[in-house]
């Protein structure tokens, strides 16, 4: 079997499942990708049993066939060739495939595709089409929020839920809480309506196939175990979802405030970078002081010293003392494309919620921090 191919399209193929390789899986065939080729297209497929993922590339093929090879060993052979036309010789009998490309070869060693489990990338429901621009969205503003605990499983990943006629994403990790609506949604599908949680390797991988193509429509479908997307019939994913109950999010959310502070965002992120060097490494611990005029940002390091900043306000409430970690409200205010935030609060223990009026539709959460 031979293939051809432009070294720029199989570099992009490699590149875009490359992710989904677990290189600790105790299961060495899962390390490496399956390769199927037919008339006018290769398919590249990879999966660690959680995700999967499929690419459909260009090339001409003499006689269909597949193997299986070592992922991560040919991208990185690929990734280092010019851009030219790279021929893929493979000998079945002596299970290798001679790579070359100009004066470069390559001699590397396949595995029977018999050997590869099966992947299934698509169902027969109604798909949901979501903009790219849209997936981009949902999970450049929560994906922060997600837990990094290895034993809170259920909130490991993005909450998607259907609520009246919108898309509802949200992330929580016990400390912060980031929320966003897509007003418009219609989708008559139960599961999403009951909520359904996409785990963070999956989250990475459909950012990867959004910012793939930015101005592309997403098909996105659903059972009661995984999600499948596929962009432009030629980038195909499934995700096996977090089979746990999503906590009650919404007892987190202050149904009242007392209190709200208006600041300009940009000042006030710069502020939180620069005083953070002097906060505690474990805890990352800031303390804002508000008084009617001004927000005094400080922190103390026991053994490096003292910082504070202070910055002007116009706050009409209670004088108070609240401590943030510095991390966690660098990332909450990264996620905001305005240029004020507001901030409503009860007290210096009660959840912080922070919003914008130039961006509805989100709303996150910080915990306050005891220093």
């Amino acid at each position: 079997m031979k293939i051809t191919i432009e070294s720029q399209i199989l570099r992009d193929g490699l590149n875009k499942i490359l992710t989904v390789i677990d290189k600790k899986n105790s299961r060495p065939i899962l390390t490496n990708c399956l390769i199927e080729a037919t008339e006018e297209h290769i398919y590249l497929i990879a999966t660690d049993l959680e995700v999967a993922a499929k690419v459909i590339l260009k090339a001409n093929v003499d006689t269909n066939g597949s193997f299986c090879i070592n992922t991560k060993n040919i991208f990185d052979i690929v990734r280092e060739l010019p851009d030219e036309i790279v021929e893929l010789n493979i000998d079945q009998e002596k299970n290798v495939l001679n790579l070359s490309c100009k004066k470069i070869n390559y001699t590397l060693l396949i595995t029977n595709s018999d050997d590869y489990p099966q992947v299934n990338l698509e169902n027969s429901r109604e798909p949901i089409k979501l903009k790219s621009k849209d997936i981009h969205r949902i999970i450049s503003k929560t994906s922060h929020a997600i837990s990094n605990d290895e034993t809170r499983v259920n909130l490991s990943g993005i909450y998607l839920q259907k609520i009246e006629n919108k898309l509802r994403a949200v992330a929580i990790d016990g400390h912060r809480l980031a929320l966003l609506d897509l007003p418009g949604f219609e989708y008559d599908n139960d599961t999403l309506e009951d909520g359904v949680i996409v785990p963070k390797k999956g989250i990475a991988e459909l950012k990867k196939l959004a910012d793939s193509y930015p101005e592309e429509e997403i098909s996105i479908n659903l059972d009661e175990s995984f999600v499948y997307a596929s962009v432009a019939e030629e980038y195909f994913l499934s995700i096996r979802l977090i089979a746990r109950e999503y906590p009650k999010y919404q007892t987190v959310i202050p149904s009242k405030t007392s209190f709200v502070l208006n600041i300009e965002i940009n000042a006030l992120l710069n502020a939180v970078k620069r005083v953070r060097i002097l906060s505690n490494e474990k805890t990352n611990g800031i303390k804002f002081s508000i008084t009617s005029s001004e927000l005094r940002i400080s922190a103390d390091h026991p053994s490096l010293g003292h910082a504070v900043e202070v910055l002007p306000i116009d706050y009409d409430g209670n004088e108070m003392e609240i401590g943030f970690n510095a991390k966690y409200m660098i990332e909450s205010l990264a996620v905001l494309e305005s240029a004020e935030v507001i901030f409503e609060f009860n007290n210096e223990l009660s959840p912080i919620v922070v919003r914008s009026n130039e961006e509805e539709n989100f709303l996150g959460i910080i915990m306050p921090l005891k220093i």
